[in-house]
This record gives C-alpha cells, sequence and structure tokens, in this order.
C-alpha cells in the first residue's frame, strides 16, 4: 500500500503513465487496422462480438504476460548467431509476426483483386471467415505487438502498476474504436487496399526489426498519416464530383 501511495504522488511516474498510454495507442492502430479489415470478412452479425472477444481476450493475454515480464525482458538475449546478427527469442518472434502479417496482407489484397474480378465475371460469393479463426488470428497478431510493445516499457519505467494501467487504457481505447473504424472501412472500399498497404509495411517493419535494423516508428506512421490524408483528399473529390451531376439537374 505504501508503495501504491508513493507511486500516486511521484510526478515522474505520471508523466511515464502518460507516455506509455500514448505509446500503447499508437502502436495499438496497427492491431486495430488488422482486426477491422479480418472482422469485416464475417458475417455482419459476428463481427462486434467477435471484436469484443478477441480484444478482450488480447486484454487477458497482454496482462499475463506482464505478469512475466521478466521472462519476457530475457527473451532479448541473443541465443544464436547468422549473418554476424546475435539473435534473441525476441527477434525471432519479430520476424514470425512479420512474415504472417505480410502473408496476410498479401493474400487479402489478391481476395480482393479477385474477388472484384469474379463479381464482374458473374461468379458465387467468396467464402467467409469463421469467428474462431478470426480471433485466433487476432490474438496470434496481439501476441507479436505485446511482446515489442513490452519491452519497449520496460525500458521506459519500472513500474509495473504503470504498465497494467497503460495496457488497460489503451485495450479499453481499441475496444471502442473497433466497431467505428471497421464500419468506416467497410463504407469506404479504397480505404481496405490503403490499409492492406499499411499491413505489408508494418509487417516488413518488423522483419527488419528481427534482423536487427532499426526503423524509426516515427517515420513509418508519419506516412501512413499523410496516405491517409491524401485518400481523405481523394475521398473528399469523389463525393463532390457525385453531387454536381445533382446539382445540375435541379
Amino acid at each position: 500500500m505504501d508503495y501504491l501511495v508513493a507511486l500516486l504522488a511521484d510526478p515522474a511516474a505520471w508523466a511515464a503513465l502518460a507516455t506509455l498510454v500514448v505509446m500503447e495507442v499508437v502502436l495499438g492502430i496497427d492491431n486495430l487496422i488488422f482486426i477491422s479489415i479480418l472482422t469485416n470478412k464475417l458475417p455482419e452479425a459476428h463481427r462486434e462480438r467477435t471484436q469484443r472477444i478477441g480484444i478482450g481476450l488480447a486484454l487477458v493475454m497482454r496482462l499475463a504476460l506482464l505478469g512475466t515480464v521478466a521472462l519476457i525482458v530475457r527473451l532479448t538475449t541473443p541465443i544464436f548467431e547468422a549473418f554476424g546478427h546475435g539473435f534473441s527469442w525476441r527477434d525471432l518472434i519479430l520476424i514470425a509476426g512479420g512474415v504472417f502479417l505480410v502473408w496476410k496482407a498479401t493474400s487479402e489484397i489478391h481476395h480482393h483483386v479477385a474477388h472484384d474480378a469474379d463479381a464482374h465475371a458473374g461468379s458465387g460469393p467468396a467464402k467467409t471467415l469463421t469467428p474462431l479463426s478470426a480471433i485466433g488470428q487476432i490474438l496470434l497478431l496481439d501476441l507479436v505487438f505485446s511482446i515489442d510493445s513490452i519491452v519497449t516499457a520496460v525500458g521506459m519505467t519500472e513500474h509495473i502498476p504503470i504498465m497494467f494501467v497503460a495496457v488497460i487504457a489503451a485495450v479499453t481505447v481499441m475496444l471502442f474504436a473497433a466497431g467505428p473504424l471497421s464500419r468506416f472501412i467497410e463504407r469506404n472500399p479504397t480505404i481496405v487496399m490503403l490499409a492492406l498497404g499499411f499491413l505489408l509495411v508494418i509487417g516488413m517493419t518488423l522483419i527488419a526489426e528481427g534482423f536487427g535494423s532499426h526503423v524509426p516508428k516515427g517515420y513509418i506512421y508519419a506516412a501512413m498519416a499523410f496516405s491517409a490524408l491524401v485518400e481523405g483528399l481523394n475521398m473528399l473529390a469523389r463525393r463532390a464530383k457525385g453531387r454536381a451531376p445533382a446539382h445540375r439537374q435541379e
């Protein structure tokens, strides 16, 4: 109890908490995009429930991982060396997660292109994803992001309660933002390709990090924000063109 009281009275602890919450929310954007694209493949009746279950289980997994933070930190110890780089378990997890993300984004891009071609050809609807499979993929990718964010968090603060609060706050934001983001992506199909492009970039970044090449996250998110801004302007231009004929008819 005295430890918690001292922690609450420490301004540095509050600053660390605010920084960690922002960091967890920003890092959660990657996961949120993946969840939105994935659950949009489900029948509409199952989407919101699957999102809540997936994100809820992801929260439980992150809190469980925080309980083994000492083990997570040891994952950064090199276990073998190749190509002049010492690979740790964290590196291997990042590489595996990056390969999965690149494969998933590439297959989704192929699915959307092939689906559009089939629609023009009059083919039947594509097979949908099952809720159980979607939840499994959400947890798999969240495991990769969780280990990376926990290792980063340990470098920012040594107080486990601060990490717990930051994770809960970030996952709560994800829980409320998942539905609106999914509906926005569904209403604007061109956003899907842009989001899948983001996932490709994130996947390649994870692979690069696993091989020891640090890519500043600021550059990645700045490029994503700029691309999103350009796509937003394109959407506004398309809507303006769509309203123009109606005004001329009047």
